[in-house]
């Protein structure tokens, strides 16, 4: 049995989201292909994701120098405790679903902190006299992503930042199979906007089958 974590960064639901609407369906539809998969839901903006701040980088000190976690400040308890959970959520699962918009070129700054949460050396990759290794090499992921002008190809390509910065992040934890559903050009051809989110929602319902 798979167990899979379909991580959302995005303040909408599927009513109001073109990438989540795709995200529903695709995750609907592997949820009835696969029904023994366990699908854990994370939804970023209803997560508590400490960001690393003074508190965090206190207590992984006193950690290294050779400090109980119960010795501990309660901040420092509470923010790095939490970072433990997140990244050993992370490092249990099998597969990764992403599901964010396109915001500024990248992706809202909730799921960044999430990342920093989860890339830990000793946990999702390590390093080595020859460089980085990732470790989450039995794992696969996918990014659905709304955008809403055209940046997959044409003079915007260069500007997208958030698959490219997951598709990097991936690699880096080893990740061997990252794929990407991109809902794109809504906004900027209004007259087809219903037709490319039905485009995006059917492709998303073949690629559950596979995924």
């Amino acid at each position: 049995m798979a167990k899979v974590l379909y991580i959302t960064a995005h303040p909408h639901d599927d009513t109001q989201s073109y990438s989540m609407a795709v995200g529903k369906a695709f995750i609907d539809t592997y949820q009835n292909e696969h029904p023994d998969h366990e699908i854990v839901n994370v939804d970023l903006y209803k997560e508590d994701i400490p960001h690393i701040d003074v508190d965090v980088f206190s207590g992984w000190g006193k950690l290294r120098s050779g400090e109980e976690f119960d010795q501990l400040y309660a901040e420092e308890k509470a923010k790095v405790g939490r970072l433990s959970e997140l990244c050993e959520q992370f490092i249990g699962a099998d597969k990764y679903i992403f599901v964010t918009p396109l915001w500024n070129f990248s992706f809202p700054p909730v799921l960044k902190a999430y990342i920093d949460a989860v890339a830990v050396a000793g946990k999702t990759f390590k390093y080595t006299e020859e460089g980085p290794v990732g470790l989450l090499t039995d794992k696969k992921a996918l990014h659905i992503q709304a955008r809403g002008g055209i940046y997959s190809e044409g003079p915007a390509a260069p500007m997208e930042m958030g698959h490219r910065y997951l598709d990097i992040m991936m690699q880096f934890f080893g990740v061997p199979s990252f794929e990407g559903l991109f809902v794109e050009g809504h906004a900027a051809m209004p007259e087809k906007a219903q037709e490319i989110k039905e485009n995006a929602i059917a492709r998303a319902k073949d690629l559950a089958h596979t995924f």
